[in-house]
């Protein structure tokens, strides 16, 4: 799915908001996109950056023409991204948006554009370089910002700003929305927990980390369901080994909450969602105990992965929260 046909579909009032104000060259300056993890942030923010420059708008980007495909392949001059997703940004990278866009335009649109993605992963330094930059924006100088956490982002950004929020979709709608466009149901309900598109979720679960994340829980949920020694063998000897990067890690670390909070939500008789695993759940959660205590210990450590931690260490110390006797 294209991110034109992902706006008109999911964020109708994104849509009708910006494709306005292009129409009526009533453009704002800055704008800052919010949504929930999982939600396309990045891909909408460059969307919306390919509509102030397409040579063939409708009334927003095309996506098929020269300049949307140079925007796309990275080649077009004006545009720069800089993706706190992959690493802080740091106050050299704002001076250095500065520094070039207070030069002439390269392109013949004349218009240069910078993307922030995640803007809570900004240093201080950072945000007080880019507040400087948003009070005086230069001419034909537009910033899109994005955040999965507007609570993070301070107050006088979010006031030298347009907001658009990004709506979420339905979880029911968005796994049958992508099993019809050939995701497996199994992976539809797994990644539904923390992506927010189908296009999506359609690329990563053919992804070799997710499907090796993937591999190694269904190879814990059966060393859980034989016994705790199991659990803690298998755990050693073949999953650790397995997961050979930082985004499996994460991805099996998401996957684990995934299954501790359907487990709680079984003991209460709540709907879980991965049904698919509907029969080894029960069985766990009929003799599993401290589930609190494990989903909060497992969700602590995905946090840690972000940190500078041994990654085999961090997981072996998971499962033995996992399999601590009750």
């Amino acid at each position: 799915m294209l991110a034109s046909e992902y706006i008109k579909k999911y964020q109708s009032v994104l849509y009708k908001v910006f494709s306005n104000a292009l129409e009526n060259n009533k453009l704002t300056h800055a704008y800052l996109l919010s949504g929930e993890p999982g939600t396309p942030l990045k891909d909408v923010a460059l969307f919306l950056a390919k509509s102030l420059v397409c040579d063939m708008p409708e009334p927003l980007a095309c996506e098929r023409c020269l300049t949307c495909i140079r925007i796309e392949d990275g080649s077009f001059a004006d545009i720069m991204i800089y993706d706190g997703a992959e690493t802080t940004i740091k106050k050299n990278d704002v001076s250095e948006i500065t520094s070039n866009f207070e030069k002439t335009a390269l392109e013949a649109k004349g218009i240069m554009i910078y993307i922030l993605h995640l803007v809570e992963n900004m240093t201080t330094e950072a945000v007080n370089s880019l507040l400087k930059f948003l009070e005086e924006p230069g001419k034909n100088v537009f910033a899109f910002l994005t955040s999965e956490n507007e609570a993070k982002v301070l107050p006088t950004i979010i006031s030298r700003t347009q907001v658009l929020r990004l709506k979420t979709i339905d979880k029911q709608q968005l796994i049958e929305e992508s099993v019809g466009q050939g995701c497996p149901r199994q992976d539809a309900e797994i990644l539904s927990f923390f992506l927010n598109d189908p296009t999506t979720i359609i690329n990563t679960y053919q992804s070799q980390e997710y499907i090796d994340a993937k591999n190694a829980l269904e190879k814990q949920l059966e060393g859980l369901r034989r016994s705790r020694e199991e659990a803690i063998f298998v755990s050693q000897s073949e999953i650790i080994p397995s997961i050979k990067s930082k985004e499996a890690a994460r991805f099996y670390l998401d996957m684990l909450t995934i299954v501790f909070q359907d487990l709680l939500n079984i003991r209460v008789n709540n709907r879980i969602t991965l049904t698919s695993y509907d029969s080894i759940l029960h069985e766990l959660a009929a003799r599993m105990g401290h589930l609190d205590e494990t989903l909060i210990e497992i969700m602590t450590s995905r946090g840690k992965l972000d940190l500078n931690v041994n990654v085999a260490l961090l997981l072996d110390h998971v499962i033995i929260a996992i399999t601590k006797e009750k």
